[in-house]
Parts: C-alpha cells; structure tokens; sequence
C-alpha cells in the first residue's frame, strides 16, 4: 500500500464483501474451488455465474467459492440455496448449465433434480 487512494479502494471492497454477505440476500451460490473442482473446471463455472447474474441483471444473490466438498466425482460442484428453501447441491455444474440454473433454481425457485447430488 503505497497512498491513501489505495487505502480507501480496498476498504471500498472490504464493505462491498460485506454487503455481499447480507442475510437479507434473496439466493446464495456457492462454488466448491478445491484443486479437484478446479480442475474439472470450477472457475470457469464461476466466471459463468457471475456473467448470467450480470447479463441478466439479477441483483440480491451472493455468490461465494468454497474448497473441497470430498465429492471430487461431482466436480464442478454448486450450492444454491434460495431465502425459502433448502440448500441443493449440484454436480457436474459446467458452463453450458449455468444458464438454466440460474433461471430456474434463483429465479424460479425450483431446484433441477436432474443435476442435484443426492
């Protein structure tokens, strides 16, 4: 750190983290970033989230990374977990998946049993 203008950009960042950590969130996401999930493909995962929420201008959803959930088979792997509902967890969560997660388990509110690690 070497000026005050820097400073004040990462307490910027620190309250906007905490913001992103409301209880009053209406979906949290969670992206399992182990070295296995990695691997498999979990950044680009995330990356995709992120570019859906932002695309589609989905405000009040967190979205967070994890590590290792020891479910390396399922990897990618992706919780969500909506204001009314349980968490759900999810494998095999690549880029191409994103998309209808998004619109049917945030937005919709119904989870794709489909995909959903039992």
């Amino acid at each position: 750190m070497k000026s005050l203008a820097e400073l004040q950009k990462i307490k910027e960042r620190a309250l906007a983290r905490r913001k992103l950590s409301d209880e009053s969130a209406k979906a949290r996401v969670v992206v399992a970033m182990g070295t296995c999930g990695i691997a498999a493909g979990a950044r680009d995962t995330m990356k995709a989230i992120l570019n859906e929420l932002e695309t589609k201008n989905i405000e009040g959803v967190v979205v967070t990374q994890t590590g290792c959930l020891g479910l390396c088979e399922y990897e990618p792997i992706v919780q969500i977990q909506t204001a009314e509902g349980e968490m759900i967890t999810y494998g095999h969560i690549d880029t191409s998946r994103v998309p209808d997660l998004i619109t049917k388990h945030v937005l919709g509110g119904e989870p794709v049993e489909a995909w959903a690690i039992k």
